[in-house]
């Protein structure tokens, strides 16, 4: 698959804050990717180092294999979807939307023709004639969108679009987004902190922290899969459960021990065992495979309750089904998926493979 944009060494720095650190990307042509991270990561920065709104310190930006470092805004020919929507009030919609093309003087039966391609494409034929002031959240949003997509642009560059619309209407846009990027083919690069939309509509996901980036990969990849223990609690809700431990023939922490499902250590190896909420029972079937502990704390959540159990002075998050019922101080035994364990070196804190 040919790389549409490719980001080499680009470093940034504003003042005293390094906002990137020589970060490596490579976005393959039509794909949805999506910057994944937290506040303060450089998703942002990394957007508009790439559209051309800021200038990299060090480092290359290649569009399509051609060096475009230097490339204005105007001929990178990127498309960028604010989160603010950046509507003009006094505009009506179909106003809005063309706007890019009367700036480019084009012929009004070919604007009339883009607009009618995109009001249907986004299904915002009725809106036309409204004004911004007269739109709900979600609705500016498609507007918005659909002035970027008018362009047919060589990429799309969204930056948090969805942050400012309530859940209902996120559920609503993440499944257009995805839509739209299938019916067009084109590369859409997409810049959240929410793990839901990263998993829902990504083909790959970068994750960023501090200006680096931490994994690349498929959402289910990153996942199943984390690089490290930071990616591992930061992808997941409840976070992943993490125990400290001694590696060597079994795992052993403070009040447990497992075995070691083939994990390559050798002598006491310092480190911390993770297991995923989901991954956890207190059914259990092999007393060989489950950690004991005692209930903490109880949250029913309609469609499955989360168990708090200490086990060992430390505690882990399991997902049970919604009618379970447990007491604060209860014994419990939890089972462990040990298909579905991970191992962190406690010094590197970088995820040890398996045999």
């Amino acid at each position: 698959m040919t790389s549409a944009i490719v980001a080499e060494g680009i470093s940034k720095t504003f003042g005293d804050v390094e906002a990137l650190k020589s970060l490596e990307l490579d976005i393959p042509e039509g794909s949805f990717f999506v910057l994944l991270g937290p506040s303060g990561a450089g998703k942002t920065t990394t957007l508009r180092v790439l559209a051309g709104l800021e200038k990299p310190d060090t480092g290359r930006v290649l569009l399509n294999g051609i060096d475009a470092t230097k490339a204005t805004p105007a001929e990178r020919d990127l498309a960028m979807v604010f989160q603010s929507y950046a509507l003009y009030p006094k505009q009506t919609a179909a106003q809005n939307i063309t706007s890019p093309l009367r700036a480019r003087k084009l012929p009004k039966s070919e604007v009339d023709a883009q607009l009618k391609r995109v009001s249907e494409l986004l299904h915002i034929e009725e809106l036309l004639n409204r004004y911004p002031a007269q739109m709900s959240g979600g609705q500016m949003q498609r507007i918005a969108l659909g002035r970027a997509l008018v362009r047919d642009p060589r990429a799309f560059l969204m930056d948090e679009p969805l942050t400012n619309l309530d859940l209902k209407l996120r559920v609503e846009m993440r499944t257009e987004l995805t839509r739209i990027h299938r019916s067009l083919g084109r590369t859409f690069l997409y810049v959240t902190n929410d793990q839901v939309e990263a998993m829902s509509m990504a083909d790959k996901v970068a994750v960023l922290r501090e200006g680096t980036v931490q994994q690349v990969g498929a959402p289910t990849e990153i996942y199943d899969g984390p690089a490290n223990r930071w990616v591992a609690t930061f992808m997941g809700s409840p976070r992943m459960n993490m125990l400290d431990c001694t590696a060597n023939g079994r795992l052993e922490g403070e009040g447990w021990s497992l075995p070691n499902p083939g994990f390559g250590v050798s002598g006491d190896h310092r480190a911390v065992f993770g297991v995923r909420s989901e991954d956890l029972s207190l059914e259990v079937r092999d007393e060989a495979t489950a950690l004991e502990g005692t209930v903490y704390a109880v949250e029913p959540l309609g469609d499955r309750t989360l168990v708090d159990v200490e086990v060992g002075g430390q505690r882990i998050v399991i997902k049970a089904p919604p009618t379970a019922t447990y007491k604060v101080g209860e014994p419990v035994r939890a089972a462990v998926d040990m298909e579905r364990v991970h191992l962190f070196d406690a010094e590197s804190e970088q995820a040890i493979t398996r045999r």
